[in-house]
């Protein structure tokens, strides 16, 4: 059914704020990058001197010792920081427009990281990196100039819970059969999925409170937004166990972003006054940053150590 032209004119009057929410989109990519370094070192500790050497998943006395781990704390606190702008910046813009930002936290991430490890990347690591920043940074160009805010009524708010739900049950699935065979790719996908859902929910609740304040399926989504982000974080952290930060912030700012695009794009209709061919450059785009992550977990030689 087409969009109607008065809501879609008020949209566009809106359009402005995109400039507002960037930049504080882009702050909080520099903070996800530095809480990830450090949660990872907290991690890494954690695993050389608590670990049992199966690397299949942190167990429950790994998870309540990071809890006094300085670095892991610390990490978390920069990455709590980072949500705040992110929130903060899907008020002011679509969802498609500011989650593929966090793709800058990769290129913090990836000078950083290869300082501390002492390690140099090579081109064909350097290679993977341009690849997913390239792609994504097309993306948020294309999705910049057409998208538009819209608001989220109750059909599809459930069809987003029914969708989680689902994807949650079968992550737990695969998870339990695969879970001392799995690598750091399934652990980032997991995640990377997941934190989809918990951008675009945050959006939603963010919409709803501020156009209609609070009702009971707004609290609904509320509770999965938090749950989906404990299991998450729980999935960052044994992709943390099992790879390198380059890896992990990879695969969150290229999973994460195609999955809130894609719900965005087809269930909340950001993407309406989109053209084909825009649409085209796009997918291409989001292909593109794929297999720069894939190219990075197959390359990366701080994975491979």
């Amino acid at each position: 059914m087409a969009p109607d032209v008065t809501d879609l004119a008020g949209e566009l009057l809106r359009s402005p704020l995109v400039a507002v929410g960037i930049p504080l989109a882009l702050v909080g990519a520099v903070f996800l990058s530095l809480g990830a370094q450090f949660q990872n070192r907290g991690v890494e500790k954690i695993e050389l001197r608590h670990g049992d050497g199966s690397r299949a998943g942190l167990s429950r006395r790994q998870l309540v010792r990071l809890l006094a781990r300085p670095s892991w704390l610390l990490g978390s606190l920069m990455l709590g920081v980072a949500v705040v702008f992110q929130l903060a910046s899907l008020g002011f813009a679509p969802l498609i427009v500011v989650q593929p930002i966090g793709v800058v936290a990769l290129v913090v991430t990836a000078v950083v990281n290869a300082r501390l490890a002492r390690i140099r990347l090579d081109r064909r690591a350097q290679r993977a990196i341009a690849l997913c920043v390239g792609g994504v940074a097309v993306f948020v160009v294309v999705a910049a100039l057409y998208a538009v805010d819209r608001l989220v009524d109750d059909r599809q708010l459930l069809i987003i819970l029914g969708m989680l739900g689902a994807l949650t049950l079968t992550l737990a699935i695969v998870f339990a059969v695969v879970r001392r065979r799995s690598g750091a790719l399934f652990a980032i996908l997991a995640a990377g999925v997941l934190f989809g859902f918990v951008a675009t929910l945050a959006k939603v609740v963010i919409t709803r409170l501020t156009t209609g304040g609070l009702d009971p399926l707004t609290v609904i989504a509320i509770v999965a937004l938090l749950a989906a982000a404990a299991l998450g974080g729980y999935f960052v952290q044994t992709a943390h166990q099992l790879g390198s930060p380059d890896l992990v912030i990879a695969g969150l700012t290229v999973v994460d972003p195609i999955v809130a695009v894609l719900i965005g794009a087809f269930v909340l209709g950001e993407a309406v006054l989109m053209p084909w061919p825009a649409v085209l450059v796009g997918v291409a785009a989001g292909a593109v940053a794929v297999v720069g992550v894939r190219e990075l977990a197959k390359h990366h030689p701080q994975t491979h150590r």
